[in-house]
């Protein structure tokens, strides 16, 4: 039997189909750790907030050089000046910008029911997503909702979909993903839901951006990890102590890192790992870095 095809049904799916295969390919290159390094592919990196707020943007980034990291997180940047001046002590220093971390979105949720929150919200991912794009990053962490006595779970669901799709078009031409952190938002409180979350998206610009330490009060970060597989596309390092309920620095708290080390290696992720702890001295963050060391060995 003789099948015949719409011409004008298979020509939209062939342009359907190739545009998909570009995303793809896009996100891919976007998020492929091609200057990799030690650690079995992963590398250093620290949020810029730890490098202190004293000195040039290349001052700091000097530190960050010097102490062994490869790379920073920054914050979103409103003035067009500072991220010409973030780019340029990035490209004189060596250190890569590998991420934004989007500063509206606790202030001003996705998951609000007043649409000028939604708005500051909106106009401050995109903010940020340029700014990603501008300075050579690939993700903008975006904690996408918060769950509150006036947003119920249900609508910090819905409300926070509806507004990300709506940037979808808009990651896909700058070539930066939206990287979904785990934090204590009361919002995806397990990693089957986080996973069903990122995948109800159905792009490969939104992404997992797994905090190990966060998860600590209700779970366990290796089994996330191995939930979430291929999902993730970056990693946070904390530490938390559940007796006492308190911030420890790396390796003094209750994540067990060489089991976290074997999941990475698991779920084949070869990417950043970004410290986001307390900032301090030369000497403190020397030890920060060789504690990262550390844990990148499995130790």
């Amino acid at each position: 039997m003789t099948v015949s095809m719409d011409r004008r049904k298979f020509l939209a799916g062939s342009v359907a189909g190739a545009a998909a295969l570009r995303a793809v390919k896009k996100a891919s290159l976007a998020a492929a750790p091609s200057d990799a390094g030690a650690g079995g592919g992963l590398k250093k990196a620290v949020v810029i907030g730890m490098l202190g707020g004293q000195g040039s943007v290349e001052d700091r980034f000097k530190t960050a050089r010097d102490l062994g990291f490869d790379g920073v997180e920054a914050n979103t940047i409103d003035d067009p000046k500072q991220v010409e001046a973030m780019r340029a002590a990035a490209e004189k220093t060596g250190i890569r910008v590998h991420s934004i971390m989007n500063s509206g979105h606790w202030k001003y949720p996705l998951s609000s029911g007043d649409p000028d929150v939604v708005k500051n919200c909106v106009a401050g991912i995109k903010t940020s997503m340029q700014n990603a794009k501008d300075l050579g990053a690939d993700t903008v962490l975006l904690v996408p909702a918060v769950v509150s006595e006036t947003t119920r779970y249900a609508e910090a669901y819905e409300r926070s979909q509806k507004e990300i799709r709506a940037l979808l078009a808009l990651a896909e031409d700058l070539g930066v993903i939206l990287a979904i952190e785990n934090v204590w938002n009361k919002f995806l409180l397990s990693p089957i839901e986080f996973a069903q979350y990122v995948d109800s998206f159905q792009s490969p610009f939104v992404r997992a951006y797994f905090d190990c330490g966060n998860i600590l009060l209700y779970g366990y970060p290796q089994d996330w990890i191995r939930t979430l597989g291929k999902r993730i596309v970056k990693i946070h390092v904390k530490d938390f102590k559940r007796d006492g309920y308190a911030w420890k620095n790396l390796r003094d708290g209750d994540v067990d890192w060489p089991e976290v080390r074997r999941a990475l290696d698991e779920v084949g992720y070869r990417g950043w790992i970004t410290a986001e702890i307390g900032g301090g001295d030369e000497a403190y963050l020397r030890d920060v870095s060789a504690r990262m060391d550390l844990i990148l060995a499995g130790k």
